[in-house]
């Protein structure tokens, strides 16, 4: 769990605090020594009466980028003393290998020396660590400003492409290197940074059948890097709009991951469609498929 964030506030900053704690449903009491405590799920924001404020708990970093920063503190800095590596990169990641419903999507995007700030600005980070809806809106913005490409692979492409590799991480590996090449066609850069999910030599095998010509960095939590976090907000937002369209067309929210309220969805499913509405909703060879499928 990350450490609490700690700062000194002007006194006169407390209505102004209150009146955004109370906009975003948090529940406020007033303990002994402090001007305010809100709780709101698992986060905490105490005010206390010397003005230091705290915020602890899950979700702090999104509360303090999204919501403290811009409407209460005016200031801009948590986060910020990472360092930002200037080189122009191209940084490329995945989402939704690890759920049952929706497609798998991979994206690459490409910040030269003046861009990655920008992108600390907004506050990219991880996907991993903000909401869908924080996701969407931010995906959004990188858009709009940055060259980019998305590999979108719905289930039933997902299905014929693995039957074809016979192997998830060749899958992947094709996916990253078709991401890789669609954007080398907008922009000159030889620097790429993945997330390593396989050995080296996946990646590099299917850059070379694409005659990619590139320096491959494969590191593990490669999302620290501010233009593959940017990538893997790309990713995700991809994934949920395609989960998201799913869910519509066949009336029934599609559950993420694969849980056992997946397996309940899918049973669901295949009562109503048959056991063929898997192939178009479904990465099947999820051992969920079995579940699914077994009798009663």
């Amino acid at each position: 769990m990350s450490s609490p964030f700690v700062v000194q506030i002007d006194p006169l900053l407390e209505s102004k605090l209150r009146a955004v704690l109370e906009k975003n449903n948090f529940t406020l009491t007033c303990p002994p020594h402090t001007l305010l405590q809100a709780k709101k799920d698992r986060l905490c924001c105490t005010l206390y009466t010397s003005g230091k404020l705290v915020v602890q708990g899950k979700g702090m970093e999104e509360f303090i980028t999204f919501v403290l920063e811009p409407e209460v503190l005016g200031t801009f800095t948590y986060g910020q003393h990472h360092h930002i590596d200037p080189t122009a990169r191209i940084g490329v990641d995945e989402s939704g290998k690890g759920d049952f419903f929706g497609p798998l999507c991979v994206a690459a995007v490409f910040a030269d020396e003046n861009c990655a700030a920008e992108l600390h600005k907004l506050g990219v980070k991880d996907s991993k660590k903000l909401t869908d809806s924080t996701i969407l809106n931010l995906a959004t913005k990188i858009e709009a400003s940055y060259p980019y490409s998305i590999v979108r692979i719905g289930p039933e492409r997902y299905n014929s492409l693995y039957q074809q590799f016979g192997n998830l991480n060749l899958l992947l590996g094709w996916g990253h290197a078709t991401a890789i090449d669609d954007l080398l066609t907008k922009v000159s850069c030889t620097r790429v940074i993945i997330d390593q999910f396989a050995a080296e030599h996946v990646v590099l095998n299917a850059l070379k059948r694409k005659k990619c010509s590139v320096t491959l960095e494969q590191r593990t939590k490669a999302e620290e890097d501010v233009v593959v976090a940017a990538a893997s907000i790309l990713a995700r937002a991809a994934f949920v709009r395609g989960l998201a369209y799913l869910s519509q067309k066949y009336g029934i929210e599609l559950p993420k991951g694969a849980s056992s309220q997946t397996i309940a969805i899918g049973k669901q499913l295949v009562n109503q469609y048959g056991p063929d509405v898997l192939k178009q909703l479904a990465k099947l060879h999820f051992k969920t498929t079995e579940e699914i499928l077994k009798a009663p």
